[in-house]
């Protein structure tokens, strides 16, 4: 099919217009008929999607399904993907209907609110699927606006600070990207990605300011880009704005900043950081394990302290994605490939979390820990959902969450020991936190007065969940459905990223990265 990812992208947007244009008025039918259009357009944006999956050739390393036409001021309207970026497209594509699904209880300018969604699919399919660094970083950029909006209309008695403080962390860590792009272009002499993945940025020590920067202009790019990922991914100590913007934000708005807006700061990473500036990537590699580390543990041991659920999974999410940090700098076939299946199976394991919250949320209107316990006794449906989800992400055995966690740690174990042991206290810490919060949430005597009219899950609410556990169930009793697409591009980035390295020679990388994707696969 051809322009498929433009039909991909652009579809929630065109549906966007359309609601924007001729749906009028927000009386009951009207809300009902924005529902049922984003509903549709979502659904039709991931059955569309299928055709990447059904067409894409993992053995090919290359991008594939490029489009590729002249755009303005000399720049191109690039697009295309790889084994990269082919599941964060369908993951983004998959839980959108979900999510819809979930807002059908709201009663307040439901037409906005479908349309704030819509554009967010949009334009976060298009930063997965750009091939030139303007349209990426416009796509990057432009997937602030809705969520800002998603916060500051619709959420919590605190949304406004909520809002502008995530509006703010991550724009300002991306204004260094933008002028870090701008000197890539100039320095390289074009925008297009692919070939900026094979041209050599200098990494010469440089003097700046009268400091000598080891790794020269390669550090500095890093450095900038790292600015902005880091927020977005978050990495610590820049995850603040995280818990604030969960606990504001509505459940729907929670569910697609923890699945999938995420991501982009990992998958930046493994786009431009790796391979665009292996010396830099290789030279601060040390400040980013413990980074990582630090993440995973000190986020975790915050978890524990938390009295709001939606808070609580927030700290865990940061702690999670520190997983992901040590992955992709391990800079190995496992860390990359389990760095990669961490951030697909997070996407399913928080997003279905955060709706767990959102089912007790839409009934008491409270997300206090303390404001429930015995719920197992009202809604044993619910407590058997919650239960398997709050397993997954503690890592529990088959289930997704397990081989993220186990893959991440055994590349970490083989780049360093000590990180390696650090970051494995977080499975215990992360039984600790979850554990706890089910705990006093669904088991124990139904003592509240307020709780004993309480009713189980709808037939509408079991349907967003079933698709979730389906997936968490079947990664993690069949992890090869992701790393059969990622392993050959992963493989390739890391022959591509160990030749760029002055220390390593090239002899034998392809034979050593061929060996531990046998390795994995076993």
């Amino acid at each position: 099919m051809t322009n498929l990812l433009s039909i991909i992208t652009f579809l929630p947007i065109v549906a966007a217009i359309i609601l924007a244009l001729f749906l009028r008025g927000d009386d009951e039918a009207s809300q009902k008929n924005a529902k049922w259009l984003a509903l549709i357009a979502t659904t039709a944006t991931f059955l569309i999607s299928l055709f990447l999956l059904a067409g894409f050739d993992a053995a090919d390393t290359g991008f594939q399904f490029v489009e590729d036409h002249a755009w303005i001021m000399g720049l191109r309207y690039k697009m295309g993907v790889d084994g990269i970026s082919v599941l964060f497209v369908l993951l983004t594509t998959f839980l959108m209907p979900l999510t819809i699904l979930s807002t059908w209880e709201v009663k307040t300018r439901v037409k906005e609110y479908m349309i704030a969604f819509l554009v967010l699919e949009g334009l976060m399919i298009g930063v997965f699927t750009a091939l030139d660094l303007i349209l990426f970083y416009l796509f990057f950029e432009a997937g602030l606006i809705p969520m800002f909006l998603i916060i500051g209309i619709w959420g919590g008695q605190h949304r406004i600070y909520a809002a502008f403080k995530f509006f703010l962390y991550t724009f300002l860590g991306s204004v260094l990207m933008l002028i870090a792009m701008i000197a890539m272009s100039l320095t390289a002499g074009t925008t297009d990605i692919p070939q900026l993945l094979q041209f050599d940025f200098p990494s010469q020590t440089m003097r700046v300011l009268g400091f000598g920067i080891a790794g020269g202009m390669q550090t500095l790019l890093f450095l900038a880009f790292l600015a902005s990922f880091a927020v977005k991914l978050p990495m610590w100590p820049v995850h603040t704005w995280l818990p604030d913007a969960h606990v504001q934000a509505p459940t729907a708005g929670s569910v697609v900043l923890a699945a999938i807006l995420l991501k982009m700061g990992g998958y930046g990473f493994l786009r431009f950081s790796l391979p665009m500036f292996p010396v830099a990537s290789d030279l601060l590699q040390p400040l980013l394990f413990w980074m990582g580390a630090i993440a995973i543990v000190y986020t975790s041991l915050v978890a524990l302290a938390q009295t709001d659920m939606k808070k609580l999974i927030a700290y865990s999410s940061v702690a999670h994605m520190g997983y992901v940090t040590l992955g992709v700098f391990a800079a190995n076939q496992q860390g990359l490939d389990g760095a990669i299946f961490q951030m697909v199976s997070h996407g399913f394991i928080s997003g279905a979390l955060f709706l767990c919250v959102g089912v007790i949320y839409d009934r008491m209107h409270t997300r206090e820990i303390d404001a429930y316990g015995g719920l197992v006794n009202r809604m044993p449906v619910y407590a058997l959902v919650f239960m398997f989800f709050t397993m997954a992400n503690v890592g529990l055995p088959g289930t997704s969450g397990f081989v993220g966690e186990f893959l991440t740690l055994m590349g970490t174990f083989k780049a360093n020991t000590w990180v390696a042991f650090v970051a494995a206290t977080g499975v215990i810490l992360s039984a600790a936190y979850a554990l706890w919060l089910y705990r006093r949430v669904t088991l124990g005597a139904l003592i509240k007065e307020s709780l004993k009219t309480i009713t189980d899950m709808t037939p509408r609410e079991k349907w967003i969940f079933a698709p979730l556990v389906a997936m968490t169930l079947l990664l993690g009793v069949y992890p090869r459905l992701v790393t059969d697409i990622t392993g050959p591009a992963v493989q390739a980035l890391l022959v591509s990223y160990h030749d760029a390295l002055p220390h390593e020679p090239a002899v034998g990388l392809a034979v050593t990265a061929a060996a531990d994707q046998a390795e994995d696969s076993h």
